[in-house]
């Protein structure tokens, strides 16, 4: 008895690491970071973060979300029926799989899935699968409150996400300006895993996995289903600093998250306000990406080459220009005394004082410093430095 509990115990483990999701999230992570790392070193014939940073970071950045959404989804009972939940999980695939990350909001895969099963109820009303039933299922009760309601919790968690994350470590690279000039962008992507806890009926896992930990509420048994949800953010930024606007997204996302789950919520009363919840949720998060794209495509260039000194687009780590403290976006006007005006000025006004090195910087909000670093034999020979110009 003891030992079906533990097989069964480390087989619903099992279950969780090997869900083709969590596999598939952790293989585009790491393609995420080879394709930054190609187009950086086209650009700078360097790369600025190693090539497995976003997969390092997939969890690491997220894990206290999911162990808050976990909480308020159990504690609050909101039970979800298994089908949605595998609807949900093929849905978070195939857009991951398209690299298009504007795509990967959850708002998309609740509302999608939500709809799949409406249409499959209209359509096959008599389908069944191992015992689910899709004529089961109630589109004007618990569905139209638990699918809002946690549609509307994973959009603040998205928000936050963005609001904290997403403009941290944005990579840089340069395109072409309508004039012919070389101008820096930064390329926002990230990828999160948020391992969440859902609540099912019992009597859907129990019949495969007898030991699967259930717990009874009155008369209805429910169990819980660990479940990989992948958020997913990609943006070009070239008219704004990526804190500054992953800020403003992330922000207008959370106030996305908290009026779908107030419509969720009301759902109680109304059902019909948990369809316009996913309606409009999902049409609020798409419209906040396309005005945030079209507003950058045709915003100014923040780096791009000035009539006097050069204007910083990317910082190595561990460099003498880190830790000076230097950002994208600010402008070296003089190196030791000498004023540059590109690389080749840049490294021979180095070689000036090869044992210590002196900026006048003019940073982001346009005020004048000084900086001094003392440089060594393995230091880079500029710094660390990737400029426009």
């Amino acid at each position: 008895m003891e030992n079906d509990i533990f097989m069964n115990g480390l087989l619903s483990i099992a279950y969780f690491f090997f869900n083709p999701l969590f596999i598939i999230s952790l293989i585009v992570a790491l393609l995420v970071g080879y394709f930054r790392v190609k187009r950086e070193r086209r650009s700078f014939r360097v790369r600025i973060l190693p090539g497995v940073t976003e997969l390092k970071r997939i969890l690491a950045e997220s894990w206290l979300h999911a162990v808050i959404l976990s909480i308020l989804i159990s504690g609050i009972g909101l039970v979800v029926d298994i089908g949605w939940i595998i609807l949900f999980c093929i849905i978070s695939i195939v857009f991951i799989l398209t690299l298009n990350f504007k795509m990967t909001s959850p708002i998309y895969y609740a509302a999608i899935a939500f709809g799949g099963l409406l249409l499959l109820q209209y359509v096959s009303p008599s389908f069944e699968y191992r015992g689910w039933q899709v004529e089961n299922l109630n589109f004007l009760g618990s569905l139209a409150i638990t699918i809002p309601i946690i549609a509307g919790l994973l959009l603040i968690a998205e928000g936050r996400l963005i609001d904290k994350h997403g403009g941290k470590h944005a990579s840089t690279y340069l395109i072409r300006t309508k004039r012919g000039l070389k101008a820096g962008v930064f390329k926002a992507k990230k990828l999160w895993l948020i391992p969440t806890l859902f609540l099912v009926p019992g009597d859907m896992i129990g019949t495969y996995l007898p030991y699967w930990p259930q717990f009874t509420l009155g008369e209805s048994a429910f169990t819980f289903i660990p479940v990989p949800i992948v958020i997913g953010f990609s943006q070009v930024i070239r008219s704004k600093f990526p804190s500054v606007l992953a800020k403003q997204i992330g922000r207008a996302v959370i106030v996305i998250g908290f009026a779908v789950t107030a419509l969720g919520i009301a759902a109680i009363w109304m059902p019909i306000l948990g369809w316009a919840a996913l309606i409009a949720g999902t049409a609020a998060r798409f419209g906040v990406s396309i005005a945030v794209s079209l507003r950058e495509r045709n915003g100014q260039f923040v780096l791009s080459p000035l009539s006097k000194g050069l204007v910083i687009v990317g910082v190595l780590p561990d460099s003498p220009s880190e830790k000076m403290g230097l950002q994208p976006g600010e402008i070296i006007r003089s190196v030791n005394g000498q004023a540059v005006q590109n690389e080749k000025e840049l490294y021979s006004a180095i070689q000036l004082n090869a044992a210590h090195c002196r900026l006048q910087v003019i940073d982001r909000e346009g005020e004048v410093r000084l900086m001094q670093q003392v440089l060594y034999h393995h230091d880079h020979h500029r710094l660390g430095l990737l400029v426009v110009q």
